[in-house]
C-alpha cells in the first residue's frame, strides 16, 4: 500500500509515504535559497514533503538560519523550491512554526522579541551564531495584543504560502514551540481564557486553525501534534488524553485536511500511548499521518490494518534522498551525518 497512489483531500499524491519536517538551518538571513531548492527537488519521489519548521513571524525565528515566510523576499525565496518539487511530480506544504520561548535573542532579527503563553524558561541552553552556546532567556507573557498578532500572522504566512506556490499548510503544534507551548502545563500557567482548563489551554490552537482555514480554506491546512512528548521541556498531564481529544472535536467541526502525530518512542522519547493513537485516529474525520521509526514493512502493516493513511519518514531522508526508490527495492540506507545536521552549506545536505 505504501506505493500506491492516493488523493490527500482533492490533492492526488503518487504514494502514501510523506518527508516528516526537519530542521535544517541552511536559510542563511532567514531566506530560502537555491541549495534548499536543490535539496526538496531530490527528495520530491515522496507522495507528500513538509518543510522543515517556517516561521511565520519575526518572533518565532527562535533557532539560527530557519527560514521565514513573513515578507515578500521570502515569498520569492519559496519559488524555487515549490516550482523544483512540482516539476519533478511531487507536492509540498510548508510547515509554519514560531518557537515562542524556544528562542535567543541572537538568533533572531531587530525588533522581535520572545514571547510565550508564561514567564518561563526553557531549561538549558541553545545554539546562537554569535556567542556559541546560550542559556534559554525568560520569555515575555504574551497580552492579549501578543495572542491576537500572533493568530493574525499565522493566517497572513498562510496567504504567503500560497503565493509562494506551496499546496498547503502544516500548523505546527507539537514538540514544544509556540501552539504546543499553550497546550501544556509546562509552558502555560496562565489564569485568563487561554489558560487553565482543557477549554482553556486548547484556545490559542483552535484560533491559529480557525484564521488559518478561514485565510486558504480548510483543504489546505493540516496540523502536527504530540500528546505526551516532553521535548523543549514539556511534561504530560492528568488531562493529556482529553486535551487532544477535545482540540480534535473543534478541528473536525473546522474540517481540518490531516493530523500529523509525532512519536518520537524511536529514538528514546516516552511512547504516545497505542489507545489515544487509535481514538484520535477514531475521532478526526480527516486523514491522520503516522510516524517514528518506521521502515517499509511496518508502513505496509499499518496501513493495512488502516491506523493511517500515510506514512512519514524522517530522517532517513536527511541522508536518503532517493529513499523512495530504497524502500521499494530493500537497499541499505546511507546513515546520516549528525555533525552536520544544523550546519550552513551543501556538505550533509546536498552531497549525499
Amino acid at each position: 500500500m505504501l506505493f500506491t497512489p492516493t488523493q490527500l483531500g482533492s490533492l492526488p499524491l503518487k504514494n502514501r509515504i510523506v518527508m516528516a519536517p526537519l530542521t535544517r538551518s541552511r536559510a542563511i538571513g532567514n531566506l530560502p535559497n537555491e541549495l534548499m531548492a536543490e535539496y526538496y527537488r531530490l527528495r520530491a519521489d515522496a507522495g507528500l514533503i513538509i518543510t522543515e519548521g517556517t516561521s511565520p513571524s519575526p518572533n518565532g525565528l527562535g533557532y539560527p538560519r530557519i527560514p521565514g515566510l513573513f515578507n515578500e523576499a521570502q515569498v520569492q525565496g519559496w519559488r524555487p523550491v515549490t516550482d523544483g518539487v512540482h516539476q519533478a511530480g511531487g507536492r509540498i506544504f510548508v510547515q509554519l512554526m514560531h518557537t515562542g520561548r524556544v528562542s535567543h535573542p541572537a538568533n533572531m532579527p531587530a525588533g522581535a522579541g520572545v514571547l510565550a503563553p508564561s514567564p518561563i524558561a526553557v531549561p538549558g541552553e541553545m545554539w546562537t551564531d554569535t556567542d556559541g552556546m546560550q542559556p534559554h532567556p525568560v520569555p515575555r507573557e504574551m497580552s492579549e495584543a501578543d495572542i491576537a498578532q500572533s493568530i493574525a500572522e499565522y493566517a497572513s504566512s498562510a496567504k504567503l504560502a500560497i503565493q509562494a506556490g506551496f499546496d498547503g499548510v502544516e500548523l505546527h503544534a507539537a514538540n514544544g514551540y509556540l501552539i504546543d507551548q499553550f497546550l501544556n502545563t509546562a509552558s502555560n500557567q496562565r489564569h485568563d481564557r487561554w489558560g487553565g482548563s482543557v477549554e482553556n489551554r486548547i484556545r490559542f490552537a483552535v484560533e491559529v486553525a480557525k484564521a488559518t482555514v478561514a485565510a486558504i480554506g480548510a483543504e489546505r491546512v493540516g496540523i502536527r501534534i504530540s500528546p505526551y512528548g516532553v521535548f523543549n521541556a514539556q511534561t504530560p498531564d492528568a488531562e493529556m488524553d482529553d486535551v487532544y481529544l477535545r482540540l480534535i472535536d473543534e478541528l473536525n467541526a473546522l474540517g481540518l485536511l490531516y493530523i500529523h502525530i509525532v512519536d518520537h518512542s524511536a529514538m528514546g522519547a516516552p511512547e504516545v500511548s497505542p489507545e489515544l493513537k487509535a481514538r484520535l485516529r477514531a475521532a478526526f474525520n480527516g486523514q491522520y499521518i503516522l510516524s517514528g521509526g518506521y521502515d517499509a514493512a511496518r508502513a505496509d502493516t499499518d496501513l493495512d490494518a488502516e491506523r493511517g493513511d500515510l506514512v512519514a519518514f524522517g530522517r532517513p531522508f536527511i541522508s536518503n534522498p532517493d529513499l523512495v526508490a530504497k524502500l521499494k527495492s530493500g537497499q541499505e540506507w546511507v546513515a546520516p551525518d549528525f555533525a552536520t545536521f544544523y550546519t550552513p552549506g551543501e556538505k550533509g545536505y546536498t552531497d549525499y
